[in-house]
């Protein structure tokens, strides 16, 4: 009798093993999902010894692309010719073209905010003038005096009559101590949740949008790295805590005509409606253009893995620095490999990150890499506050600002948006604000560890993909 049962449960065992293989086979092959091999590996493995707990696993968290269920934006149609080596803008466009990403578009009138206090009056005056629409997309919308503030803004400009719509991550919601969004309703602001935790799991549960965006009549936006809490404009007065040090912009013109369509596309996604096609905007940039920048979409709805992708190349084609600010670094080895051996060839690297983050993991896995840069001749520089920015500068033609963490989790899983600019004068001003922090910050000293802390290390990279 227990030999019967015990060749049944082998039996079934092996179906079970059989099944979940080839549910990965098929996922990963329709979808398109480009897996690092370790990450393969693990789901083989795990598949095979612990089906009946990966496979659910599996369907929460093993997708990592949906590209191609939100619909493309226009592509480039004309070959960018480069005027020589140094041509970084020319670089950046075709390696963008190639990838489907949007064209390169004029903008005008570009204001990178100094500080929090600024980044906030920006935004107060972008909702106070609005006269027809206001679209936010942002990771996290706080329950705290900011949050408050922004929503009674946006309410008072849905009553005017102003189309008003918020799109809110659905894990960011908890995060943000579940602001009043049946107030929102009831003043007639549309609020949709991308993606809502423990509701949609075959969306990607794991697969969360950080975009962060403003669009007012689509034709004004703003955006960066901030959410809409206390501690990313000013801090919290009533705690005494001081404000995050974080980068954002704003800007008109035709690039927000693109990011308007970025946001429609995320928008009928995550509210269960079809997306149209749509035409480029209405004034392309013409060849000899100069004051112009590139949209650049990252995560889940890309094929490619476009912010990375131009990291890694913009690591190799850069001739005499690179300046980087980001709050988290846990880079994968093609990036780290990257950045040490542009370091190594002699082109200036400079890290900005702050010396304790509000991520005690990511602050413990990003030993390895900085003592592998600081080997590399790399110099890397640590600030007393938090610093919250997400910016790259390459020699004097290229910078990239946004919302994306020089991690894996926002490299590879997360929905991201950068801006890519080419004006030499606001690469420039981009590169000023990054080097503000790096002279308020002090020189990293790399210190090798012993034994418990360098097992411990290496534990946590195990969970990078998470941090």
């Amino acid at each position: 009798m227990l030999e019967v049962l015990a060749r049944n449960w082998l039996t079934l065992h092996g179906l079970v093993v059989v099944l979940g293989l080839g549910v990965y086979v098929m996922a990963s092959r329709a979808l398109y999902q480009r897996r690092h091999p370790s990450a393969a590996i693990a789901w083989v493995v795990m598949l095979t010894l612990l089906p009946y707990v990966a496979l659910p696993l599996y369907f929460m968290f093993g997708s990592r692309k949906v590209a191609g269920r939100q619909g493309p934006l226009p592509v480039e149609t004309t070959v960018v010719r480069s005027n020589g080596p140094d041509d970084l803008a020319a670089w950046s466009r075709r390696l963008a073209g190639a990838m489907s990403l949007p064209n390169a578009s004029r903008y005008h009138d570009l204001r990178i905010h100094r500080d929090g206090s600024e980044a906030l009056v920006a935004l107060r005056s972008l909702i106070e003038g609005a006269t027809r629409s206001i679209d936010v997309c942002t990771f996290l919308l706080a329950r705290d005096a900011l949050g408050r503030e922004i929503g009674e803004l946006l309410m008072r400009r849905a009553r005017v009559g102003v189309k008003v719509r918020v799109l809110l991550d659905g894990f960011g919601v908890w995060l943000g101590g579940h602001f009043d969004l049946d107030s929102l309703r009831a003043a007639g602001v549309e609020v949709v949740k991308f993606v809502p935790a423990l509701k949609s799991a075959v969306r990607g549960l794991n697969l969360r949008n950080h975009r962060k965006m403003l669009l007012v009549d689509g034709e004004r936006f703003w955006a960066g790295g901030r959410n809409l809490a206390g501690e990313y404009f000013e801090g919290d007065s009533v705690r005494g805590d001081p404000p995050w040090h974080d980068l954002s912009f704003d800007l008109r013109g035709p690039l927000a005509e693109r990011a308007q369509q970025r946001f429609d596309l995320d928008w009928n996604y995550a509210a269960h409606r079809p997306s149209p096609r749509f035409a480029g905007p209405r004034d392309g940039a013409g060849p000899g253009e100069t004051q112009i920048a590139q949209l650049i979409p990252s995560g889940p709805d890309q094929v490619d893995d476009t912010v990375h992708a131009l990291l890694v190349s913009g690591a190799f084609m850069a001739r005499e620095r690179i300046l980087a600010v980001t709050p988290y670094f846990v880079p994968d080895a093609t990036l780290l490999m990257a950045l040490t051996l542009a370091a190594r060839r002699g082109v200036a690297v400079d890290l900005v990150l702050p010396e304790r983050s509000n991520h005690r993991l990511a602050d413990v896995a990003r030993n390895r890499p900085l003592r592998d840069l600081a080997r590399a001749g790399a110099r890397i520089w640590l600030t007393s506050h938090m610093v919250h920015a997400k910016a790259i500068v390459i020699d004097d033609g290229f910078a990239l600002a946004g919302s994306a963490n020089l991690d894996a989790r926002s490299l590879f899983l997360n929905y991201e948006l950068m801006v890519a600019f080419y004006r030499p004068a606001d690469v420039a001003e981009f590169a000023g604000w990054i080097d503000g922090e790096r002279r308020l910050a002090s020189a990293y000293r790399a210190q090798t560890p012993g034994l418990i802390r360098d097992l411990a290390e290496g534990l946590v990279l195990w969970l990078a993909f998470q941090l």
